[in-house]
């Protein structure tokens, strides 16, 4: 009789154990769910977003982009795609023709990204410079330092010359929070039949970071 009750006190345990892992496993299911709802909602958002926006900046700028030498890519990205016009070689100086592709362009962005449909989400409007991978007499590592230093000062130059136009003083606390200088020195090259394409690597580019994309870039990092 004794064995008996011991086997049956057993089995009762084992059966609240079942019971607990049960309902850690629906937890756990259901935990997974909200996950995924949730982002399956901010990559809806992102999405929208994206396409609104890319819609917007093509309408405004669909007449200016050849003149400018520029394109929006699909993420978009506003490439402005002539070192002719931007600097001259190992400068970070702009030239007078940039300034004045400036003039024209910015406000008329900042006016897109300022809009109601937009200004919440927007984390961080950036201004790349990307340079070649070439740099005289100099070893690749050397190479990399010292346009890295150059991309830098360029991206910096951009910015300050655009946060300075008169036009957009209205937006400056705006900018403050947002608005930011990348150098990228070679580190995005542009590349034709597997090589390296030397003039449109040296470029100016905008791109708008979303809150949107942020967050999916912390899902996809807690994932990792």
């Amino acid at each position: 009789m004794q064995a008996n009750r011991e086997w049956i006190s057993i089995s009762d345990m084992m059966a609240g154990l079942m019971m607990v892992f049960l309902f850690i496993a629906v937890l756990f299911m259901s935990e997974v769910q909200k996950e995924q709802k949730v982002i399956k909602e901010i990559a809806e958002s992102y999405q929208n977003i994206q396409q609104q926006l890319y819609r917007d900046l093509n309408q405004e700028f669909k007449e200016d982009l050849e003149i400018w030498d520029a394109e929006i890519l699909e993420d978009n990205t506003i490439r402005f795609k002539s070192p002719e016009v931007l600097f001259d070689t190992n400068s970070s100086e702009l030239k007078v023709l940039f300034m004045t592709v400036l003039d024209n362009f910015f406000p008329r962005y900042l006016d897109i990204l300022t809009n109601n449909k937009y200004k919440k989400q927007i984390k961080e409007i950036r201004v790349e410079g990307h340079t070649s991978s070439i740099w005289k007499n100099a070893t690749r590592e050397q190479s990399y330092i010292n346009n890295m230093s150059l991309s830098q000062n360029r991206a910096k130059s951009v910015l300050a010359y655009s946060y300075n136009i008169t036009s957009v003083t209205n937006n400056k606390a705006f900018l403050e929070n947002v608005f930011r200088a990348n150098g990228m020195s070679f580190s995005k090259l542009i590349k034709e039949n597997g090589e390296e394409n030397i003039q449109a690597s040296q470029r100016v580019e905008f791109r708008v970071i979303t809150k949107a994309e942020e967050k999916i870039y912390e899902i996809i990092n807690k994932l990792q």
